[in-house]
């Protein structure tokens, strides 16, 4: 994945302090201070000088828009290190899809918010749109969204994939055990409009 970051660019961290790009590897952009303090940070939680400036406008203007782009690049939805298939994970995807239609949503929402957390933009979480949250869940590969489907139900992804090999009882099981300790986040989700 090419970097939103090149050598020598000038990037703004959360708090708005300014720092040179000295290398990008993977996610992680290397950074000096003005101060000539050397640092690092998930690309993710740094903004380009066009990002800041836009950021900054519309934190001006009373309103900030939910960065759907950022979320795609982060980390979450970047590479799994669960050792699942496409055609497995695909599989479980379907299932799920199928068994509880709206657990796919409330997977994407809840990485987004998960995400947002991160970069301290809390305050975004309540203008998330469960469509486009979606669209950026689906723009993942199946090994992934099978990945982040078995994080958010806290379970293993390889044990989650290999469940949908074995039938749907399996996989409803594995489903309503991960969702129990998140009964009122899923209620409430239902409750959202989906826009």
């Amino acid at each position: 994945m090419v970097s939103r970051f090149a050598p020598g660019a000038t990037v703004y961290g959360k708090d708005g302090r300014s720092y040179t790009v000295e290398a990008v590897d993977s996610g992680t952009v290397y950074c000096t201070a003005s101060n000539g303090a050397e640092t690092e940070f998930p690309e993710a939680t740094l903004f380009t000088e066009t990002e800041w400036a836009e950021r900054a406008a519309q934190s001006k203007h009373g309103k900030r828009e939910v960065p759907y782009p950022r979320l795609r690049q982060s980390r979450h939805f970047a590479s799994t290190a669960a050792k699942v298939t496409a055609a497995a994970s695909e599989q479980l995807l379907s299932r799920v899809s199928r068994l509880m239609p709206s657990l796919l949503d409330f997977v994407a929402f809840t990485v987004a918010s998960d995400i947002l957390a991160e970069t301290h933009d809390d305050d975004l979480i309540e203008h998330l749109s469960i469509v486009k949250c979606r669209q950026v869940f689906d723009a993942a590969s199946p090994e992934v969204r099978a990945s982040l489907v078995a994080r958010v139900l806290a379970a293993q992804p390889e044990a989650l994939v290999s469940a949908a090999g074995l039938g749907d009882n399996l996989v409803q099981a594995m489903v309503t055990k991960g969702l129990e300790p998140l009964e009122q986040a899923y209620e409430d989700f239902q409750d959202r409009p989906r826009r």
